[in-house]
């Protein structure tokens, strides 16, 4: 509905866990096979074929997470032709894969360029008054937490899926919850498509409240024709971990600068004191 772009939300303290992670997801996505070399992740049947062998390692998949059983057979990495044509090889694992590990490496896995610069978006904007409120280690902790319940949310939900869950999207939108609990009158720069695009300052509550609601309608599969490529699940159950963790901090947490309404242009601007 609106891209972010800035929020007017100051910090005390240089946001090093937010910038470290940033950075991993992007180490990560130039080390995943074949994604980096294309915008939308598509790729020839060898890029492919190794693609799913290194999803199959690394994602998490919500079979094996609700189960607790990993498959005896996983594509090798290898092409092959069959009966049928060229298509990927598969043979017994050479790993020993741990379900509920496959969930923290699967944080750090994006499928496509558009898929890791929107995530890194969100997290930068409002991931840096999340770790100043919590503090470094707490913030890690809270990161992880609402990571972990987004993707065991959306495994309960698709509990005989074979399809890998992949993305910091379930994390991220544990900060996006936390941001609205505790910073809800918090200013933030969008640009809102509307034949152009359009630059206005709103309230931090109708952006990530507009964005919860998207994904709340999105999963249930209303409005969009492939909500089973997206794990919008994932992102509500992620949303309301962050917010449920946040609530107890809000009696202490100083507000930002009010917003005048919303405007838009030079007059969107705050004035000194």
């Amino acid at each position: 509905m609106v891209i972010p772009v800035h929020d007017v939300n100051p910090v005390r303290r240089t946001p090093y866990v937010t910038y470290a992670l940033i950075a991993a997801n992007f180490v990560v996505f130039l080390a995943t096979p074949g994604v980096a070399s294309s915008i939308t992740g598509e790729s020839g049947l060898a890029q492919l074929c190794h693609l799913q062998a290194f999803l199959d390692h690394w994602a998490a998949v919500p079979r094996e997470l609700i189960h607790g059983q990993t498959p005896t057979t996983v594509p090798t990495g290898d092409v092959g032709v069959g009966p049928q044509g060229a298509g990927c090889l598969v043979g017994p694992p050479g790993y020993d894969k741990s379900p509920p590990v496959s969930v923290l490496t699967a944080m750090f896995l994006h499928s496509s360029w558009l898929h890791l610069l929107g995530n890194m978006l969100f997290l930068m904007i409002f991931g840096n008054n999340i770790e100043d409120r919590l503090g470094h280690i707490r913030y890690v902790l809270f990161y992880v937490v609402c990571g972990y319940a987004a993707a065991y949310g959306f495994a309960l939900v698709n509990a005989d899926s074979g399809d890998p869950l992949i993305g910091a999207s379930g994390a991220i939108a544990g900060v996006l919850g936390a941001y609205l609990v505790l910073y809800p009158k918090a200013r933030v720069w969008v640009l809102v498509p509307f034949l152009i695009f359009l630059p206005l300052r709103l309230p931090a509550w109708i952006v990530l409240g507009s964005w919860f609601v998207l994904q709340a309608v999105y999963s249930s599969g209303t409005g969009v024709s492939t909500a089973g490529t997206v794990a919008y699940v994932a992102h509500v159950v992620g949303f309301l971990a962050g917010m449920l963790l946040a609530w107890p901090l809000r009696p202490g947490t100083t507000p930002p600068p009010e917003p005048r309404g919303l405007l838009w242009g030079r007059r969107a601007h705050p004035r000194a004191p």
